[in-house]
């Protein structure tokens, strides 16, 4: 799969507790991404934020929130990205989305590794 040089940045913020059929909503928009072949997505727990109510989420003892900020990000063509978006609009009641311009300067998989080599010294058995 290949992405342009010039693609979006999806870049979605929703609480930890958020759900979608019974799932967390950042694990079901993830599958969604995978299954539609998006280029990848990537989730990311906040330690502390607030949105729209202004109600504050964090990670401190004093209050432990177990509704934690999560941002998922998405990399992918402008027509890859805009076809998404429908998807979202109906899985997402509440959080913000936005979208940057990107500049894609390589996108690789992990290079397969050579075949472990033998414990033993080398040398004479």
């Amino acid at each position: 799969m290949e992405i342009p040089h010039e693609a979006l940045l999806l870049r979605i913020f929703i609480g930890e507790s958020a759900r979608w059929h019974h799932q967390p909503l950042y694990e079901a928009i993830v599958l969604k991404a995978r299954e539609v072949h998006l280029a990848g997505a990537t989730v990311l727990r906040a330690s502390m934020g607030f949105g729209k109510s202004s109600r504050l989420h964090t990670t401190k003892i004093i209050r432990l929130s177990d509704d934690l900020p999560v941002v998922i990000e998405i990399v992918d063509s402008e027509e890859k990205i805009n076809a998404f978006l429908p998807v979202l609009e109906e899985m997402m009641h509440s959080g913000l989305m936005t979208l940057e311009r990107a500049r894609v300067i390589f996108y690789r998989g992990a290079k397969p590794q050579a075949p472990a080599a033998s414990l033993r010294p080398p040398g004479p058995a």
